[in-house]
């Protein structure tokens, strides 16, 4: 019974000499794997990175060739509102605007048509009452509208946006 004891513990030795190296590899495949990954997400991560900070050359070649903003004063109006049904108050809108452009050369195409811009507003401005333009929902309409009407008043030519300077109601 000696001799089987010895046996058991030798092939018990060796089994557990058999599975440390099994025990390692996997341990190191593992180890391996995770620095790889680490590994690609740490360059995945400084490649998305690069490119929000526009380290693109094209990315600084298109912002060089972006042309400035024009903005177009139109005249300050000075219109008298509809009325409200059952008064008789008449009540007056000063309004002095300016048109954002894209850029020179649509300047040079809206300028002679400064007075076809003005009278469209003029129009549409008479038919207004003061609680059409009352509040900020109502200045944002008033907005979107002259956008629209000098849109079509200057067409091809297209304007960004209609901004106010000064808008007073009395």
């Amino acid at each position: 019974m000696a001799k089987k004891p010895k046996k058991a513990a030798a092939e018990g030795q060796e089994g557990v000499e058999g599975e440390a190296p099994k025990s390692g590899k996997k341990k190191l495949i593992i180890i391996g794997a995770a620095v790889l990954a680490l590994v690609g997400a740490g360059g995945g991560g400084f490649y998305v990175m690069k490119k929000k900070a526009g380290g693109d050359s094209h990315g600084d070649a298109v912002a060089e060739v972006k042309k400035p903003v024009v903005f177009l004063d139109v005249r300050e109006m000075m219109i008298n509102l509809a009325s409200e049904p059952g008064q008789d108050k008449t009540r007056f809108a000063k309004i002095k605007i300016a048109i954002e452009l894209k850029d020179a050369k649509v300047e040079s195409e809206v300028k002679p048509l400064m007075p076809r811009i003005e009278d469209t507003f003029q129009v549409y401005l008479r038919e207004l009452r003061a609680s059409d333009i009352s509040g900020s929902a109502g200045i944002y309409r008033l907005r979107e509208e002259l956008l629209r009407r000098v849109n079509v008043a200057i067409h091809p030519a297209r304007a960004e946006a209609v901004l106010f300077k000064d808008v007073v109601l009395q």
